[in-house]
């Protein structure tokens, strides 16, 4: 039996079933997402979700799904599953006899006596997702019908059936093709063999999706269905169905397929899966390399990208694409400001540690390569642009104090990690001095004088520390304010003081960072990561659960977040040493049975801060997947 499994009793259990999804991308940027028994439970599930730069440069759901039909001695069999008001039609999940995960996801449909399987795998490097169908048992003559439901609008968005659709198609090469809307890329559909295609042209009418009803949002939307692809399937023979930007030939479709597989690590082993979904964030577009921060909504954002970036790639070894990645991101460094979202004319800059992470990033890199020279010869200027651009003061009130420490922030603003804000406004504003935007700052200092040996950082770093000393430690209460502004202080128990335990440089002792380290683990460690505030708290929320409003009040009240547990375990290392080992082993080992849960095969983004812990949010995060690599790796150096 494979590492992630799924048998018919479990697959037949829409309660069970609905809530496991996959996620697969390539290195083109696109995707294919949907549950494990293929219905569809969110706008932004799709089996090809590709961008669209000529349009927005976002995601686009392109081909929604694929309904398929066996045909044997007249009588047909829906293999497909909507979910419409009232009902799931048809339900051919009743069909499905096994689901697995390795190296791709792999279903096997048992009908009568005819036994077929599913493949689905997305092409590394083009926009185009595959599917092999293979017979792999057949009484009697069978026929394989294919029924495009084709959306093409962007993963944001709904459709609703209209009159300005494209009915029209052009035939290509055992195959026809699509563009619905004129701005969009025409969708090749083809097949490995001769088959026919039989206009029908349909809307289907309110298809719904449940976790988008359940988050807040609409949930309905019209598909447009032009017709299906008929062809006759063997005993033994294998059937390659492609959709992609452009034509492909039919006759290499099989090489295509088979090449791809044997790119595929083996999902067979926990570290395994964290090594393929590792991969699965990294998108390469034209000169641009970048980490896409979540699946399946989110873009790239700069504070995830230089949190992620070592655990994705420097703990696989490869620094190639590390160095990709802050090759593109670094062109945006404009000061002290970094984008946070998004890139050119179009960016949202509000962020006080996305370049103090970029800082973090390039320790990373010299502590696993060695390599120094890189960073100085072409990257010391963008480090000292954002020292200079700190201390020059900049936009939301980012200006250095007179006692050294960093300071943000102005109403309306979220500046730190902790950003989530409501028609209230930001729920945690932590305007002021927030705790561990001054250790970043200090470690920014003490490693840019490394690079340099520049007295001024020196004599800037030493004040730092004197100041972070007298502003946030408390040795009565044993841990560090979070947040203060204008001598008031926030002694609310939350995560942001770990990074004072585990950051290159850090202004406290050892005695210190050990109480802190109890405190943390006392109050916010959990099997799933660190709570973002101690449930003693009267604003602590053990649930993310309800509309956007409730969830985002919810989100650093006390959810809890796996990335977080990297820098509690390398500050507890560093001070327990292999007397540690246990303890984080149990933890890696507890993340185990994430792997067929919610994201098969990946790391959530959030999980609630009460147990069992559910997980929720994204149902696959970059540092999530990243740090528990980090982790990994961390605890095989002791």
């Amino acid at each position: 039996m494979s590492y992630i499994h799924f048998d018919k009793t479990e697959l037949i259990n829409l309660n069970y079933s609905l809530e496991k999804e996959i996620i697969r991308s390539n290195r083109s940027g696109c995707y294919t997402s949907t549950t494990i028994i293929g219905c569809n439970t969110r706008k932004y599930h799709g089996l090809l979700v590709a961008p669209q730069p000529q349009i927005d440069s976002q995601l686009h759901v392109l081909l929604s799904t694929i309904h398929e039909t066996v045909i044997q001695r007249g009588a047909s069999f829906n293999l497909g599953i909507s979910k419409y008001p009232g009902n799931y039609s048809p339900r051919g999940h009743k069909y499905l006899e096994d689901y697995s995960s390795e190296p791709i996801p792999n279903l096997i449909y048992r009908v009568g006596g005819v036994v077929l399987q599913k493949e689905i795998i997305l092409d590394t490097t083009a926009d185009r997702m595959m599917i092999k169908y293979t017979l792999l048992d057949a009484h009697s003559p069978t026929t394989l019908r294919l029924s495009p439901y084709l959306a093409f609008r962007g993963y944001h968005a709904l459709s609703k059936a209209n009159t300005y659709v494209n009915k029209k198609y052009l035939k290509v090469p055992n195959g026809v093709q699509f563009k619905l809307y004129d701005a969009y890329s025409p969708l090749s559909l083809q097949i490995s063999k001769e088959n026919e295609f039989v206009p029908a042209p349909d809307w289907y009418y309110n298809i719904e999706y449940i976790q988008e009803k359940e988050r807040g949002y609409d949930y309905q939307e019209d598909l447009y269905v032009p017709g299906f692809f008929e062809f006759d399937i063997e005993k033994g023979e294998s059937v390659i169905f492609s959709a992609g930007l452009e034509d492909a030939d039919p006759s290499s479709l099989k090489g295509a397929f088979n090449r791809e597989l044997k790119r595929r690590t083996p999902r067979d082993n926990f570290e395994n899966c964290l090594r393929n979904s590792a991969g699965q964030f990294i998108s390469r577009r034209g000169d641009e390399t970048r980490v896409i921060a979540g699946y399946p909504w989110f873009g790239w954002w700069g504070r995830d990208t230089f949190i992620s970036l070592p655990g994705l790639t420097l703990t696989l070894g490869d620094k190639d694409t590390f160095l990709e990645v802050m090759k593109t991101m670094s062109r945006d460094i404009n000061g002290a400001m970094f984008p946070n979202v998004g890139s050119g004319v179009e960016t949202n800059q509000k962020t006080i540690d996305a370049q103090l992470w970029y800082f973090w990033a390039w320790q990373q890199y010299e502590k696993f390569t060695g390599d120094k020279a890189t960073i100085i010869n072409d990257y010391l200027p963008k480090l000292k642009g954002i020292i200079e651009g700190f201390l020059a003061g900049t936009d939301f009130n980012i200006k250095v104090l007179d006692n050294g420490l960093l300071y943000g922030g102005q109403k309306g603003a979220a500046l730190t990690w902790m950003d989530a804000v409501t028609s209230d406004g930001p729920v945690t504003p932590r305007i002021g001095c927030p705790v561990e935007i001054n250790v970043l700052w200090y470690n920014a200092l003490c490693f840019y004088h490394e690079l340099t040996g520049e007295d001024f950082a020196k004599e800037l770093a030493d004040k730092v520390k004197t100041s972070f000393l007298e502003t946030f430690w408390s040795s009565e209460k044993g841990y560090l304010a979070d947040v203060v502004n204008d001598g008031k202080k926030d002694w609310s128990i939350r995560p942001n003081m770990v990074f004072a335990t585990s950051l290159p440089y850090s202004p406290l002792e050892d005695t210190q960072k050990a109480a802190i380290l109890e405190v943390v683990k006392l109050n916010l460690l959990t099997p799933r990561g660190l709570r973002t505030l101690a449930p003693s708290d009267p604003d602590y929320k053990g649930y993310y659960q309800g509309n956007q409003y409730q969830r985002d009040n919810a989100y650093h009240q006390g959810t809890v977040w796996p990335w977080l547990l990297g820098h509690f375990v390398e500050g507890y290392l560093k001070i327990h040493g292999k007397s540690g080992k246990n303890m984080i082993e149990k933890l890696i080992l507890g993340f185990d049975d994430t792997m067929s849960q919610y994201g098969v095969g990946t790391i959530a983004e959030i999980y609630d801060g009460d147990p069992p812990h559910r997980p929720k949010g994204a149902i696959s995060q970059a540092w999530s997947v990243a740090e528990l690599l980090r982790i990994m790796h961390l605890v095989s150096q002791l």
